[in-house]
């Protein structure tokens, strides 16, 4: 510790020594900096406060009809992007600041200041900002923070209206495009209805019920077709054993009794074809049935009439017995082509029918996906009907009665009272700095040009035993001398806080006055 003393002793003597240089350094110092504090633009700070009222009464109203977006997070977002480059151009063309651009540069210059200078900040309470803005000119500090502020209102409400007017548009399209699909769907699920009409499950019991009507009526038709064979073979039997045919006419009028039996029959036939139609319509089997056998017995009537010859003697009278039993057979076999178009008509919608049920199956698979496609469609398209008419309320509340209510409590406003530069402040530093200059500059010449103080410091140097001091003997004249240079020392450096402390004093009569 004695060392460090005595170290630090060494130190002071040898400045003491270029004290003068000391002096002149600190009042260059000291001249310098107060002129540059003085010299420095007043810089004023526009602030403005704004409480954003998230509390809205219509929120826990419309709880479930509207969309309730999360407005603090809202808030906190823009008030972190407001200070953005897109935003701090609006700020510049609002407030005038491009009309003294000349250059791209100063346009970039600008901006970077305004990126440094504009602040807004959380003023300690749940949703209270400060915007702040320093710069030299108060009334362009106060337009700027002016146009922060409007740009933080207007463009928190235009940004929310403009994502429920996306969020209405977005649902429109997909709404268009889902109802394409479901009118789509609706058609198929009709269509497929309509070709499997009798297969579907709902008509699946009229399905059975069907068959099983078309399996009793073949096997009725099938019967009835058996009594008509047995009694068109009875009829036949008794024709055969009460008259002889090839016995009862000659060679010549054979013609003529064979002409006379197809004329009675094809009169049997018409009459009962007369029947037929009071009842069935041209399309029954019965009525197609005899149709037919008409048409061939005509046939065979005018080929017969070709190959008969002409004969001279008049035809024989018929037995009426014979003729009642042609006439009964000719009405039975018409009977019998009937039933025989009938049983094969019910044959075939019994075969449609059966082979139907094999397909029952792939019907039932194919309408499930039908009708899952179909409910899973309808279901989207309701639910965007629902969020459509949510999106609408959004809208409405929003531009009727927003959730955000934005509250200006101080205006933009700039203090008569720079807030920049703190002139006692740092005319004090300068002082500091000053004093502390001019003392680092002696030390530093000092060492520059050191001097051996005390015999310690040359015995440690010089490495050789110290013999003796030769102490120097001041005259009164010397002494006098050195009287009046510390006097003067003392002036100058008691100068030196003279003008700070008038300086200081010059500051505060000023600052009185403002």
């Amino acid at each position: 510790m004695h060392e460090l003393v005595d170290q630090l002793l060494s130190h002071v003597k040898a400045a003491w020594r270029y004290r003068w240089y000391a002096v002149v350094l600190a009042w260059i110092i000291a001249l310098g900096g107060w002129i540059a504090v003085y010299k420095a633009p007043d810089r004023y700070e526009a602030s403005a406060r704004v409480h954003v009222n998230t509390q809205s009464v219509l929120r826990p109203l419309l709880a479930g009809l509207a969309v309730q977006p999360n407005v603090e997070q809202m808030v906190t977002m823009m008030s972190r992007t407001l200070v953005s480059r897109p935003n701090l151009e609006k700020v510049v063309r609002m407030a005038d600041m491009d009309i003294r651009l000349k250059t791209p540069q100063d346009r970039e210059q600008l901006i970077a200041r305004l990126t440094r200078e504009l602040t807004i900040q959380s003023a300690g309470r749940e949703n209270l900002y400060t915007i702040a803005y320093t710069d030299k000119n108060p009334q362009e500090a106060k337009r700027v923070v002016q146009s922060l502020l409007t740009i933080f209102v207007e463009g928190s409400l235009g940004d929310q209206r403009k994502d429920a007017d996306s969020a209405r548009r977005f649902i429109d399209e997909q709404l268009k495009h889902y109802n394409e699909k479901l009118v789509a769907a609706e058609n198929a699920v009709a269509e497929f209805k309509r070709r499997n009409m009798g297969l579907m499950r709902g008509d699946r019991q009229d399905y059975y019920g069907r068959l099983e009507a078309a399996q009793a009526a073949l096997s009725q038709a099938t019967l009835e077709l058996k009594e008509a064979e047995d009694s068109r073979d009875a009829i036949k039997m008794q024709l055969a054993g009460s008259v002889e045919i090839p016995n009862l006419l000659d060679d010549k009028g054979a013609g003529d009794g064979v002409h006379t039996e197809l004329d009675s029959r094809i009169q049997a036939l018409e009459q009962k074809l007369d029947g037929l139609r009071l009842t069935y319509t041209e399309q029954h089997p019965d009525i197609v049935a005899i149709v037919r056998i008409i048409a061939q017995l005509k046939e065979q009537k005018k080929a017969e009439a070709k190959l008969r010859k002409p004969s001279a003697r008049a035809t024989q009278a018929q037995d009426p017995v014979h003729q009642q039993l042609t006439v009964s057979l000719a009405s039975a076999e018409a009977g019998v082509a009937g039933m025989k178009a009938r049983v094969a008509e019910y044959h075939r919608r019994h075969n449609e029918l059966k082979a139907a049920a094999n397909a029952v199956p792939q019907v039932d698979a194919e309408f499930t996906q039908l009708t899952r496609d179909y409910e899973v469609t309808k279901l989207n398209y309701a639910n965007l009907l629902a969020r459509r008419e949510t999106a609408q309320i959004s809208g409405d509340m929003d531009s009727k009665a927003s959730v955000m209510d934005f509250r200006v409590i101080d205006p933009p406003q700039v203090p008569s009272v720079p807030k920049a530069p703190n002139r006692p402040m740092l005319i004090s530093l300068v002082l500091l700095a000053a004093l502390g200059g001019g003392l680092g500059g002696a030390l530093l010449i000092s060492q520059i040009r050191p001097t051996f103080n005390d015999e310690r410091r040359l015995r440690e140097v010089g490495g050789l035993p110290l013999l003796g001091t030769v102490f120097m003997v001041w005259t009164d004249a010397q002494k006098a001398r050195r009287a009046r240079g510390l006097i003067a020392f003392l002036i100058s450096f008691a100068s030196l806080l003279s003008a700070y402390a008038a300086i200081m004093v010059a500051l505060v009569l000023t600052a009185s006055r403002a």
